[in-house]
């Protein structure tokens, strides 16, 4: 069983003080039993350049390193935040990173220029299909939406947004609907990465 399917050695080496690569911040409470979530992080996790971080391994018991965590992202180009869809929102753990880490005075307000100029990308999971995420639909609201508080937390920080990544209907995909999304997703970190290395 690969690290990545059992949890264990979830966080690579800690990251170089050279600011580079893509800091993949995975946010999942039930990793083992997500068919979707690893594959997308397997994918992500072969690429030389990204640093990966599994908070519910790292911190189960929610208390967070907030030092090491700025450094980290201090340290990359590119934060990236893979999670599934819960209640709308962020899983739990990961609203808490956000709230302890993402401090006024590093972050945003007076003198909170640490994030200043490097790229947000959302990569997520839903449980319904495309159609359920609009006007008309189940859900009442596009992706879009959903995901407007971390594209307002991108502008608050002075940070890029970027394009999320967004697997709908997750849990009914097959082994070879997986693959192929799994190779998607790889496909774009990989660009994110050659993005940071021409800046």
């Amino acid at each position: 069983m690969s690290p990545i399917e059992n949890r264990g050695d979830a966080i690579t080496a800690p990251p170089a003080a050279a600011t580079s690569g893509v800091l993949l911040v995975l946010a999942h409470p039930a990793l083992e039993r997500s068919r979707a979530n690893r594959a997308l992080a397997k994918a992500a996790k072969g690429l030389s350049g990204v640093t990966f971080r599994d908070l519910y391994e790292t911190y189960p018991d929610f208390a967070i390193d907030i030092e090491t965590e700025q450094a980290s992202l201090l340290a990359h180009d590119v934060i990236a935040l893979q999670f599934p869809l819960y209640w709308y929102s962020t899983p739990a753990l990961l609203k808490e990173w956000l709230d302890l880490v993402w401090l006024h005075g590093f972050a945003y307000g007076h003198d909170g220029t640490a994030l200043v100029g490097k790229r947000l990308f959302v990569a997520c999971t839903t449980g319904a299909s495309a159609k359920a995420y609009h006007a008309q639909g189940y859900n009442r609201f596009t992706m879009d939406d959903f995901l407007r508080p971390l594209e307002q937390t991108a502008h608050l920080c002075g940070m890029v947004w970027e394009t999320p990544f967004v697997v709908h209907g997750a849990a009914v995909k097959d082994d070879e609907a997986l693959k192929a999304e799994a190779e998607r997703y790889k496909a774009r970190i990989a660009s994110l990465l050659s993005a940071t290395l021409e800046v």
